[in-house]
This record gives C-alpha cells, sequence and structure tokens, in this order.
C-alpha cells in the first residue's frame, strides 16, 4: 500500500515553500504504467480568480519531489510524477472556493432537487451562511445549500 499520506505531507511542505498549497494527490494504474498525480493551487480565499500556478512552479515541486520521493523510497514501484495546477475548469471543493470564484461562470450538481431541478448552470454570487449564492442562466438568483452540492467545477469563459 502506498503512504498517500506521507506523499502529501512531502508535498505540501514543498509547495509551501514557494507560496503555493497542495490540492489533489492520486495514485493510480493508467495506460500500464503507474501514475502519482500532484496537483497545486494559490492559497486561501483570498487568492484572486486571475492568480494561477505557473509551469515554471510545477517545474520546480516536481523536481524537489522528485528528488525527495526517490531519496526516502517512498514510491516503491516505477512510476510517473505529474504536477499540475486544478486548472481553467478546476473543481469547487470548499465554501471558500465559491467565495473566492464568485462572479465566474460555473456549472453544479445537487444531491436532492432545488426548485425542481439538479444540474444548475451560471454565476457564482458568493456564499451567505451555508448556502452558496447562484444566478441562473435566466438571472435568477438561486440559493443551494453547501450540504447539498455533489460536484461543482468552474467552466472556462471566453
Amino acid at each position: 500500500m502506498l503512504p498517500l499520506e506521507r506523499i502529501r505531507e512531502l508535498a505540501a511542505g514543498i509547495a509551501g515553500a514557494y507560496g503555493l498549497e497542495l490540492f489533489d494527490v492520486t495514485y493510480g494504474r493508467e495506460a500500464g504504467r503507474n501514475v502519482l498525480r500532484v496537483v497545486l493551487d494559490r492559497p486561501g480565499p483570498s487568492a484572486t480568480a486571475e492568480d494561477s500556478v505557473s509551469l515554471e512552479h510545477c517545474q520546480k515541486v516536481s523536481e524537489e519531489l522528485s528528488a525527495v520521493l526517490d531519496v526516502d523510497d517512498v514510491v516503491p514501484d516505477e512510476y510517473t510524477l505529474e504536477v499540475s495546477s486544478p486548472g481553467l475548469d478546476r473543481p469547487l471543493r470548499s465554501r471558500d472556493d465559491y467565495q473566492r470564484f464568485a462572479g465566474r461562470l460555473a456549472k453544479i450538481v445537487t444531491a436532492e432537487p432545488i426548485a425542481r431541478q439538479t444540474a444548475f448552470a451560471g454565476h457564482l454570487r458568493g456564499v451567505d451562511g451555508d448556502d452558496v449564492l447562484f444566478e441562473n442562466q435566466g438571472g435568477k438568483l438561486i440559493r443551494l445549500p453547501l450540504g447539498l452540492i455533489r460536484r461543482a467545477r468552474l467552466e472556462v469563459e471566453f
């Protein structure tokens, strides 16, 4: 069994040195090879939507993390390390994400119907208490309880 918590700890420390935070770590078999995927992000709700993780950041974290993982022999099998950002169509996971990306286009799916629907497309308008404020494509403001959101992600705007 791969010690993902140890990898998360190492990756978070290295990312932190560059003013970044760890968004996700996954390990699995893809196309006949083991892939360790590390996703980096800018920290906290104060970061603006325009902030992004640069290619240079990914390269530096990848080089340092690869060296540490190899020296400590954390991953016993051969693997490919991929370091990236969450991307333009990033998933939204926390109340901070909904606040941070207020004004951006998003799609949200809820576990239960709200106003007789479970899929919503429109603009995030922030957070109020335990609700995400969401303006649908018709311009109507809808309150989506955080506890009912099954998945959400930003949409790419051109």
